[in-house]
């Protein structure tokens, strides 16, 4: 790929003419990324948006898939699946955490894990904006604190991440226009 080759993500990308919502937009990409059949997913939320490091809005879509289901990658799109307990994103054995200011200008963190995956034996390196939704995902699952600092209110974990996104969109809002 054009943007980000190599780099562990969830399947995703931009959205078509055809897609209803990010709902559709999901569903169709897992669909020619992995081989996931829109119809074997129980889709149960979106999270909160991010925004990548091209300044694009990505809204996670949440759903439950059976343990069963086979990837069938498009080697056009995807070099490797593997499988991770979502647990490991609150009590990692590999993680760092760098502080990050993002081109506009917000301060944050930056999460950094490595699963070493005993199927493969290979180590992957999920970091960023993928780790950062599975991080919010499994607070949100485990309810749990992590092993490692984050920038929500873990007693108000929807209201804080959206006040991190507001902030951070805002940021980039400023930033726009003050380069008008």
């Amino acid at each position: 790929l054009r943007r980000s080759p190599g780099e562990v993500c969830f399947p995703g990308g931009k959205s078509e003419a055809t897609d209803k919502d990010e709902i559709d937009t999901a569903l169709r990409e897992a669909k020619e990324e992995v081989g996931l059949q829109p119809e074997k997913v129980e889709v149960i939320c979106r999270l909160v948006p991010g925004i990548d490091k091209m300044n694009h809005l990505v809204t996670p879509v949440v759903g439950f898939i059976e343990d069963t289901f086979q990837a069938t990658p498009n080697p056009d799109e995807v070099s490797a699946v593997f499988v991770m307990p979502l647990e490991y994103f609150i009590k990692p054995l590999n993680h760092s955490t760098l502080p990050y200011t993002t081109s506009s200008g917000h301060s944050s963190w930056m999460h950094c894990f490595i699963y070493d995956d005993p199927e493969h034996k290979k180590s992957f390196k999920i970091w960023g904006l993928t780790a950062h939704f599975a991080v919010l995902l499994a607070l949100a699952v485990f309810g749990e604190r992590p092993t490692f600092p984050v920038d929500y209110d873990l007693d108000n974990l929807a209201s804080s991440s959206e006040k991190n996104f507001m902030n951070l969109y805002a940021s980039l809002y400023e930033r726009k226009k003050s380069n008008l």
